[in-house]
Formats: structure tokens, sequence, C-alpha cells
């Protein structure tokens, strides 16, 4: 009798025990579809704000920008183009300010990074070739949108009780337009899209290049986890982490070394494939002209506006050069120059080394080698199959490479562009422990970034981008005409022969200013 207590005791207990686990994945399989329900609903409601700010708001406004100041400069961009080589090497009388070139550095470790790959070859894979025509037409025109927002960045920067200067785009809305509140609100925006949305996308983009290996399926658990993105997104926090956990000119430093290496590296490997694949060319420039202007590229046929060329290349053009988006100035205010429009000029080429030289470079590489473009085939795989095609196995590995070093310069560049925002924002300088802070929050947004999905993680970078070109545009087109009179004040010393210096009056300029008065 006891025995067969026992007996019925354990069956009762193995069948409560089978109840509650059958519970426990019934309750598991609710809260992962609530989850689901709301990830989705998060994911519908970014892209519906993405597709409402770049279906026409920002497309006309970027187009308009660069269009006006393209005109009313004369065509700085190209005019004026080796006289911006010839003032970036000019070093600084100030041996703790940051020089021109290291200014440049700095926006160009930002402007130079994961984009220029794998935002290039998504461009092309949903817009087709022709989205590759309309990245050159933003960076054209993008170049004199540059050229005005860093000048007027160098005229209203402040000086620092630490030696050398800051500045950006809230400064000169505060000290131009009279609104703290605005230059707050445009902090706070500049702090999300970098420090969160561009950070995120440029810790995936580095995780999904490694989604084309074979030991990308190996590292999974037993409920279909992949573990690669755990491991690589808390190894690249850990990473960027070491490097931050330090003041602002190591950042400096730091992309001061990479990106020209960076840049030269990439820039040979397109120069190879474009030799080695010479026969195509001739055919992929003119797919480039043809797919830019038919129905589809403008409208997007079928598939809707959103995969039109024109609004992928613009969106993609942006997202890699970021004229008139508020960033690069930030940079521009803490070089040390004699005249403003020396930045400016500087801060222009920047745009160009992002976009003509480096992004062409990728659109090369992927077209050149025959592989055609496709939505199933998108991002850094579509790079690395190019790539393979002529290389071989090395390909893969040296686009992982690229983008490891593109992605860690962005990360550090990003994050001194949110420091001097963080400032602004305090009416401060925060001490060190307080911006150890930040550094921490922003070690768990690199790691949050490698789990995320491809839609979402471009979706929330775009919308993000897009508030900080809505707010800081309408500024410049208030404030260009300071630019403009900045730059005849400097063409007018030039051509005297001098080495021009700035002085407010010059230009009829009544605010106050830390520097020219």
């Amino acid at each position: 009798m006891k025995g067969g207590a026992c007996v019925l005791l354990f069956l009762f207990a193995f069948e409560a025990v089978k109840k509650e686990r059958s519970g426990m994945r019934r309750r598991r399989k609710r809260e992962n579809a609530m989850l689901d329900s709301l990830y989705n609903g998060f994911a519908g409601l970014v892209g519906t704000l993405n597709d409402l700010m770049y279906s026409y708001l920002l497309i006309i406004l970027l187009l308009a920008a660069g269009a006006y100041f393209t005109i009313r400069s004369k065509g700085v961009q190209l005019r004026l183009l080796g006289e911006s080589v010839r003032v970036v090497n000019e070093k600084s009388g100030d041996t703790k300010a940051v020089s021109a070139f290291e200014a440049l550095m700095v926006s160009t470790a930002s402007r130079v990074g994961t984009g220029n790959i794998v935002g290039v070859a998504n461009a092309i894979a949903i817009g087709g070739y022709g989205a590759v025509f309309w990245m050159w037409l933003i960076a054209l025109v993008g170049g004199a949108t540059a050229f005005v927002e860093s000048t007027l960045a160098q005229i209203y920067k402040k000086r620092s009780v630490k030696g050398g200067s800051y500045g950006g785009p809230a400064y000169y809305i505060q000290s131009a337009i009279g609104s703290r509140a605005l230059g707050v609100v445009f902090a706070v925006a500049l702090i999300a899209t970098y420090a969160v949305g561009f950070n995120m996308l440029a810790s995936f983009n580095l995780i999904d290049s490694m989604s084309s290996y074979h030991f990308y399926d190996t590292f999974v658990t037993a409920s279909g986890v992949h573990l690669l993105p755990i491991i690589g997104g808390a190894l690249l926090a850990l990473l960027v982490g070491v490097c931050i956990f330090g003041n602002g000119n190591r950042i400096v430093k730091v992309t001061g070394v990479l990106v020209p290496v960076m840049g030269v590296l990439y820039i040979i490997m397109a120069l190879i494939v474009m030799v080695l694949n010479a026969g195509m060319l001739p055919e992929v420039l003119r797919r480039i002209f043809q797919g830019a202007f038919d129905f589809k590229a403008i409208f997007g046929g079928a598939a809707g506006f959103g995969s039109s060329a024109l609004m992928q290349g613009i969106k993609r053009g942006l997202y890699s050069n970021e004229a008139g988006v508020g960033s690069a100035p930030n940079a521009a205010a803490a070089a040390d120059v004699s005249h403003p429009v020396k930045q400016g000029l500087v801060q222009m080429l920047s745009v160009f080394i992002d976009t003509i030289l480096v992004c062409s470079a990728t659109a090369m590489m992927c077209l050149c080698t025959g592989i055609e473009p496709s939505e199933s085939l998108k991002g850094a795989p579509f790079v690395q199959a190019s790539l393979e095609h002529t290389f071989g196995v090395v390909g893969p590995y040296f686009i992982t490479i690229a983008l490891l070093l593109f992605a860690f310069t962005t990360l550090l560049g990003n994050l001194f562009y949110c420091e001097g925002c963080l400032n602004y924002i305090a009416g401060r300088t925060l001490s060190h422990r307080q911006m150890n802070v930040f550094h921490a929050f922003a070690c768990v947004v690199v790691f949050v970034g490698a789990q995320m999905k491809f839609g979402l993680v471009w979706d929330i970078a775009d919308v993000l981008m897009g508030i900080m070109a809505l707010i800081n545009l309408p500024v410049i087109l208030r404030l260009g005409g300071t630019a403009m009179h900045a730059l005849s004040d400097y063409m007018k010393q030039r051509h005297e022969g001098k080495d021009p210096v700035f002085r407010a009056k010059n230009i009829g300029l009544k605010e106050q200013t830390d520097y020219w008065n």
C-alpha cells in the first residue's frame, strides 16, 4: 500500500510538473507574441515617420538649400576645392588647440563610417544603379551647405577655459537667432542621433557583416538564438569603453591615426577592382545615368517611392556625408584658424572625401564585378559577395576588417560630438565623473545595436538624422548671408595676397563673438 501510494504520489507530482512546464511554455509564447507585437508596432511607427519625413519634405529642403548656397557662393565647392586642400595643411598657432586637419579627421571619422560600405550597398540594392547618381548629386550640392554651416560654427565659436574653442549649431542658434531653447532641442536631437541612432547602426552593420560566414550559424542556442551578436556586441562595447574612458583629446588622436589609413586602403582596394574589371565601367556608368531618371527611379514603381533611386540615393548620401545635418560644425568649431572660411573650406573637403571618393569606391567595387543587386542581397553581404568574385575568400575578410575600422572610428567621432552638446545643455563643462556616466550609457547602446534587426535600426537612424536636418537647415538658410559675407571678405584678402584674418566688423557683424571682435 505504501509503495502504491508512493507511485501515485510520484505520478501526481510528475503530471503537476508537466502541466507547470506546459503552462510556462504557453506563458512564454504569449509573452513572446506580446513582445513581437510591441516590436512590430514600434517598427511600423518609425517606418511611417521615416516615409513622411523623406518622401518630399527633406528631399526638397536639402536640394533647395544646396542649390541656393551653390548659386549664391558661385559654386564654392568646385571653385575653391584647390584652396581647401591648401588650407587643410595649415598649422595651428596654439599647441593646445585642434588644428584644421585634426578637425577634418574628427568630422571625417563620423562621416566616413559603415554607411560608406553598407549604406551605399543598400541604396543600390533597393533603388538600383540610379541611386549612385542621386548620391553624387546630394554630395555636390551638399558641399556648399557644409561650407556654410561650418563657417557659421567658426564665427560663433566659444572660448574654452581650458584652452581652445568649441561650438556648433546649438551655439550659433543661441548667439545669432537668440533662442537657447531651440539650441537645447537641437543638442538633444544630436545626442539622440549620434549616441543612439548612428552608434546602434554602426554596431549592427559590423555584426551583420559576419552573418555571411559559415561560423555565424554555429553559435546558436537550442532555442535558436544567435550568440555572435551578443558576443560581438559585448566585445565591441568593451573596446569602445577602453578608448573613451578618458578625455576628448584622446578621441581626436585615435581618429586622426585611423581615418587616413582606413580611407586609403579602402580606395586602393576599389581601384584594384576597377582595373581588373575595367571592361565593365562603360556599362556601369551608362546604367547609373540611365537608371537615375526613369519612372521607377523617381517614383519607385510598384514598390513605392521609398524604394526609388532618388529616395535611396539622397537618404544614403545624407547619412554618409551629413551635409546640412549639423554634426560636422561641432568639430569645425574646435579648429584654430585665422579666418572662419578656412574651416568652412576644410569641412567642404570632407564631403568630397566621403561621398565622391569613398562612397563611389564602394559603388564601383560592387557594380564592376557584375553581381546584380537585389533586396535579398543587401548590406555588407552584397559588398562581400562582390569582392569575393574578384579576390576569392580574401575579399569578405577585407570588408569585415574595413567595417571594423569604419565602425570604430564612427563610434568615437560620434561621441566627440555628443560631449559638446551635453556641456551645452548643462550650461557648463561636465565633470569627468559625470561624463563617464554618459560614456557607460554609450557602451550599452553599442551592445544593444548589435542585437537589432535590419529595417528598424536603419529607420531609427534616418528619422533621428532627419529631425536634426529639419532644425539646422532653416537656421543656416536664415544665417547664410553671414557666411557669404565672410567668404567675400576672405576672397578679398586672398586677392590682395594676404593670409586672411577675420574681424567681425569687416562684415558688419553686430553680435558679440568670443574670438573675432
